[in-house]
Order: structure tokens, then C-alpha cells, then sequence
């Protein structure tokens, strides 16, 4: 089998610390690795589309909501972790770009505001994942689809225990 980095920096850390688990060591290098790819095809696919990611992750939202493709300011604010402010300033750009509107949700009370998806909002969104999902498909594509879904649940069962 051949070797890859996590070996290559296990064996020299081996060497200085006998107390290392070369095993839980080779995990850990090898996620970091990987994290590094999704970081830089993520990087990648923005650059591509010309979207900042807390942009992309405002279209993200609207869109994982499902139709009308719609939230509160309150609801984007609480789903990326901001402050009302700070979200009025970074939707901005985004609407002056077309990717959404910002409109009144009730005629009488014109203070309910729904940020909304446009079609130049969907556009975007889907070009960034279509480019994303290519580059995380590439990524997987040294294992068959049982590998995927041993690896899938594996993972699934450390995420679990991080979240406890």
C-alpha cells in the first residue's frame, strides 16, 4: 500500500513520542488533510461564482428552507450565528447584487420583512454546488459505494460523540 502523508508524519512523530497512538494519529492527520481539500474546492467554487462565503451561506439558508425560498431576518441571523445589524450590513450587498429581495411579509405592518431568493439567487446557488459537489464527488471517487457508506457511518458515530 502505498504512503501518503499522515504516514510519512506519524512514523517521525512516532519516533519522538513513544506514547503516541499511530493509529488515532494517522485519523486525526488524514481529517485535517482532507479538511484542507473541502476548504480549498469550497474556495475554488466560490471564486468561480464571485461569492463570498457568508454570501453563499445566506443562499444556503434561504434555499435549504425550501419554497418560497423565504426567512425572517430574525431567522438568518440566528441560522449564521449574527447579530440583527450585523446581518442588515452583509444583506446589502447581497440584494444590491440581485440575489435577493428584501420586502415587506405584511402590508399593515410594514416592520415584517422576508428576505426572499431570486432567480439570480437560485442561479448562483446552484452554479457554487454544482461546482462544489464535483470537486467533494472527485474527492470520494477512490472509494466504491460500500466504502462511501462504511466511512459515512463511521464518521456519523464520531460526530455523535464530539456533539455529546
Amino acid at each position: 500500500m502505498a504512503k501518503d502523508k499522515a504516514d510519512i508524519l506519524v512514523e517521525a512523530w512516532a519516533a519522538e513520542l513513544d506514547w503516541l497512538d499511530p493509529v488515532q494519529e494517522a485519523i486525526i492527520v488524514r481529517l485535517s488533510v482532507l479538511g484542507r481539500h473541502l476548504a480549498q474546492a469550497r474556495k475554488t467554487a466560490l471564486a468561480a461564482g464571485d461569492l463570498a462565503y457568508w454570501q453563499f451561506k445566506v443562499l444556503l439558508i434561504l434555499r435549504r428552507g425550501g419554497p418560497p425560498y423565504q426567512a425572517s431576518p430574525s431567522e438568518l441571523a440566528d441560522s449564521l450565528g449574527l447579530t440583527r445589524g450585523a446581518l442588515s450590513a452583509r444583506l446589502r450587498p447581497i440584494e444590491e447584487a440581485g440575489l435577493i429581495t428584501r420586502t415587506g411579509a405584511d402590508d399593515r405592518d410594514r416592520r415584517r420583512v422576508r428576505v426572499t431568493l431570486t432567480e439570480a439567487g437560485h442561479r448562483a446557488f446552484e452554479q457554487h454546488i454544482g461546482t462544489e459537489y464535483r470537486a467533494e464527488t472527485a474527492l470520494l471517487a477512490a472509494l466504491d459505494a460500500s466504502e462511501r457508506q462504511a466511512l459515512a457511518d463511521l464518521l456519523r458515530k464520531v460526530v455523535l460523540a464530539a456533539q455529546e
